[in-house]
């Protein structure tokens, strides 16, 4: 390893690492082995925890693994770890952009830490801003950017020395659709172009279908690596379409996911797309006797149904019980009084209108998603509703109770579950189930029973004196939502619940979530990924303040049907949706 010269980009090999941490030793990669072949995308994918940032620190040379060796543009990572740096570009999850500083000046910033002569500076900065879409706003601080335009300039920055490896941990997390196809964009023609070498890491798994190639980590190891066609063939034949004549997908989907012979079962629209475990075609009929008119069809095999056929065929971790089967006809929208009521709902910061005049009303029972564009005001307007943020302008109605004068009362109806599960990590299992009783205020035997629910449905038992940022991922968002449900609300409001977590254990909160509403609790979710909007009844999708369509996932996707798209993704139908907004007001 002592040139710069090397068929690979980037060689692992036998690379373990563990950290120390109170007393105990937990282990980050087992034996991982890979390489990285240069002037393509190769993907890192796994959930969070699976052990790809310590990869990336390693690679940059900024950790040291306990054994093994890693080997980047022919140089030892570990002791040639200066010579690396100056060969590569690295853009950590938290990147360091200086808020205080316009975009200008955080180019001028990096260019002078990393050496770039004066001048190279003026040609390259003006391709960099106009790959970026940075441009106009070159005179902006960088804390005054979406959420996107960060993540590009972040981008940008680790770009202004021209790397021959490129190394991007998670750069689109956090980030709507629409941000993520561009930052894509901007890593493909560096590679058309400039012959860069990429490796992104994601906990995407629809983004791995972007990548050249794919290496699957989870819990510190190596599950496969390849193609993602390659991938995806090892379970061709295996996906179908199921509908059942009168069935509701929610019962529909819980039934299958439970039928012998299956290995995943997804809603997908008004269908429930099902994998099953061999090649032999099945007799959905027979597989579900208590449905009638049951109908299947073959559809391709994705690249997430071989990394959840992995994970379950390796997955030492007990699953927990799924919840009883839905059961019963597709829910009807019926007359009653909404349990949810906004009209021309208003927030303004200023002069500026986060929220300007929108109105929607959710039902009881019903699963309704809020989604939008970074800065579009989902998340104001999911503060309002939840009665963490007064309103402007307009009237809220949230349980029966008027938010603008009664929020105590709305919110002791609600519960509430944020992206970060909000729990308290230095207090055990037990004692935030007992906190958030005390909240909620359950008292006495009250209380003592929905913890001792709470522990059984849950499958926390045996974890209950364990403090809860010690917790895998998944259990913390088992706990977090067990949390939320203790004073049994009627309406649970969900901020991005399943950011991070494995496919396994999204499978499972989604369960979990159907039957709730199949009780008739109403759900409220926002997210990111774009097939769980397909979980919804219903979705509003917000840009700029305002509401651009609300309706079910088969109708806001038919609005994206074109001759060229034919059978358009609910991505699909969010990114031209905001693309044609953002042309509507720049015209």
């Amino acid at each position: 390893m002592g040139t710069a010269e090397s068929t690979t980009a980037l060689t692992v090999h036998q690379v373990s690492k563990s950290f120390h941490t109170a007393g105990r030793t937990v282990p980050a990669l087992r034996d991982v082995s890979f390489l990285v072949r240069p002037g393509i995308v190769t993907g890192l994918v796994g959930p969070d925890a699976a052990g790809k940032t310590t990869l990336m620190r390693l690679a940059a040379g900024l950790l040291e693994a306990d054994s093994g060796s890693i080997g980047v543009l022919g140089l030892d990572a570990a002791h040639q770890s200066l010579q690396v740096q100056s060969l590569i570009g690295y853009m950590p999850q938290r990147f360091g952009l200086y808020e205080d500083l316009t975009v200008q000046e955080n180019f001028d910033l990096y260019a002078d830490l990393q050496g770039v002569p004066h001048s190279e500076r003026t040609a390259h900065f003006r391709d960099l801003m106009h790959m970026a879409g940075l441009a106009p706003f070159t005179g902006r601080l960088a804390g005054q950017l979406s959420g996107g335009m960060k993540q590009k300039l972040g981008l940008a920055c680790a770009l202004v020395r021209k790397p021959a490896l490129l190394l991007l941990d998670e750069p689109t997390v956090g980030v709507d659709p629409l941000s993520r196809r561009e930052l894509w964009d901007i890593v493909y023609r560096l590679v058309r172009e400039q012959g860069t070498s990429v490796l992104l890491s994601t906990a995407y798994l629809d983004e791995a279908e972007r990548c050249d190639d794919v290496i699957l980590l989870h819990d510190g190891k190596l599950l496969a690596q390849g193609a993602p066609a390659e991938l995806r063939a090892t379970m061709r034949g295996r996906s179908y379409q199921v509908t059942a004549v009168g069935a509701g997908k929610r019962a529909l989907q819980s039934y299958l996911a439970r039928a012998p012979g299956v290995l995943d079962a997804l809603i997908q629209g008004e269908h429930v797309r099902v994998v099953m475990q061999d090649e032999e075609p099945p007799d959905f009929a027979a597989m579900l006797p208590q449905f009638s008119g049951v109908a299947a069809q073959p559809v391709p095999p994705r690249f997430e149904d071989c990394f959840v056929a992995l994970l379950k065929g390796r997955s030492e971790q007990v699953q927990a019980a799924l919840p009883a089967p839905v059961t019963g006809p597709a829910r009807q929208m019926d007359d009653a009084a909404p349990v949810i009521e906004v009209n021309q709902l208003q927030r303004r910061f200023g002069n500026f209108y986060a929220v300007n005049n929108i109105s929607f009303a959710v039902q009881r029972g019903e699963v309704f998603g809020l989604l939008g564009a970074n800065g579009a005001g989902k998340s104001t307007t999911f503060r309002m509703l939840c009665g963490l943020l007064p309103a402007s302008g307009g009237s809220l109605r949230v349980a029966g109770a008027d938010l603008r004068h009664a929020a105590a009362a709305a919110r002791a109806r609600i519960g509430y579950m944020s992206q970060k599960f909000s729990l308290y990590g230095n207090l055990s299992v037990a004692e935030n189930l007992r906190f958030f009783s005390s909240v909620y205020g359950l008292t006495g035997a009250r209380a003592q029973q929905r913890m001792a629910w709470a522990l059984q449905e849950f499958e926390l038992h045996e974890m209950a004196d364990l403090v809860s940022s010690d917790l895998s991922l998944g259990y913390k968002q088992r706990l977090a939502l067990a949390c939320a449900l203790m004073h049994e609300p009627e309406i649970i409001f969900l901020d991005e619940p399943t950011s991070g977590v494995d496919p396994l254990a999204r499978r499972e909160f989604w369960a979990r979530i159907n039957a709730l509403a199949a009780q008739g609790v109403t759900v409220m979710v926002t997210t990111h990924f774009m097939e769980e909007a397909e979980y919804c009844d219903r979705i509003a999708i917000l840009a700029a303040g305002e509401i651009l369509t609300l309706g079910t996932p088969a109708r806001i996707k038919e609005q994206a049907r074109t001759a060229q798209l034919p059978e358009p993704s609910m991505e699909d139908a969010f990114v031209a949706l905001v693309r044609a907004h953002e042309q509507w007001e720049a015209a």
